[in-house]
Order: C-alpha cells, then sequence, then structure tokens
C-alpha cells in the first residue's frame, strides 16, 4: 500500500523545444518539476493535505502528478493548460486537468467548469478553487503544461 500524500503544490510553465519531447521536458524546467518522474494519477486530493508551493522534490523521485499539457509544432499558434483544485469544507478535494488550443482565459474557465461540475456530481458543496494556468504562442514546437504535484 502507498502511503497518502501530505502536501501538495501547483505549477504551470511553458517553453519551446528543438523536438516535441524536449518541448515538453522544458516545460516542466520551467513549471519547476522538470527533474522529477511524474506518476499521473487520476483527480482526487486527499482529506487534510495541506498546500506548500516552496515544497522540495528530491530530484529522480516518483511523483504523483496530476496534469495536462499540449505539444504543438505550429508557428504562430496558442495553446494553454490549466489545472486547478476544488476544495470541499470538510473532505477530500478534487483537480482537474485542461491543455488546448485556446487562450489561458479559455483553459482556466474549462477548469472552473469542471471543478463545478465534479462537485456538483459528487453532491458536495465547493468552497474554494485555486487554478493555474498557462498561454503560449508557438514560434517552431512549444509546450504548455499545468500540474498539481502531491508529495509525503
Amino acid at each position: 500500500m502507498l502511503p497518502t500524500p501530505k502536501k501538495f503544490k501547483i505549477v504551470a510553465g511553458a517553453a519551446e523545444g528543438k523536438n516535441k519531447l524536449t518541448a515538453f521536458d522544458n516545460a516542466l524546467l520551467e513549471a519547476g518539476i522538470g527533474n522529477i518522474n511524474l506518476v499521473r494519477i487520476s483527480s482526487i486530493l486527499p482529506p487534510a493535505v495541506e498546500q506548500d508551493q516552496d515544497m522540495v522534490l528530491p530530484p529522480g523521485s516518483l511523483v504523483p502528478t496530476a496534469y495536462g499539457a499540449i505539444v504543438c509544432d505550429e508557428p504562430g499558434k496558442t495553446i494553454a493548460a490549466a489545472v486547478g483544485v476544488g476544495f470541499s469544507a470538510d473532505s477530500f478535494g478534487v483537480i482537474m486537468e485542461y491543455s488546448g488550443s485556446c487562450s489561458k482565459a479559455e483553459a482556466e474557465q474549462k477548469i472552473q467548469e469542471m471543478l463545478e461540475e465534479a462537485f456538483a456530481q459528487r453532491g458536495m458543496p465547493l468552497v474554494k478553487t485555486e487554478i493555474r494556468a498557462v498561454e503560449h504562442t508557438i514560434k517552431s514546437i512549444g509546450c504548455a503544461l499545468a500540474a498539481v504535484t502531491l508529495w509525503y
């Protein structure tokens, strides 16, 4: 059994690269999570987890991460990624991720709508949201990424 994470942070970054994978890697570096191994998770934030934006993740660690990312090689195109956390009053939270060919504002709106729907489906009151998003206009090959990392 894996331990339940105690902390989380929300990040976003965008960057260019010489190819699609290095654009993704550079966006991870820009977001401050380029030296860890992402273990993709779905969308539940454990109860009593605390936000720690200064959290240091040990290099090479396997880090539970919910993220949205888009890589594009169409110069001039605008892409965006967003992630949001919805908080309940006394229970677990919900994480939603989004990425697409749109503006930062459109990505943030999508996240807000998804969080509202997720809480409505669960019959839980949504008391607070926190959203991070990034927008990027492609020069050659670019990536936009937004993530929630969880840690112990």
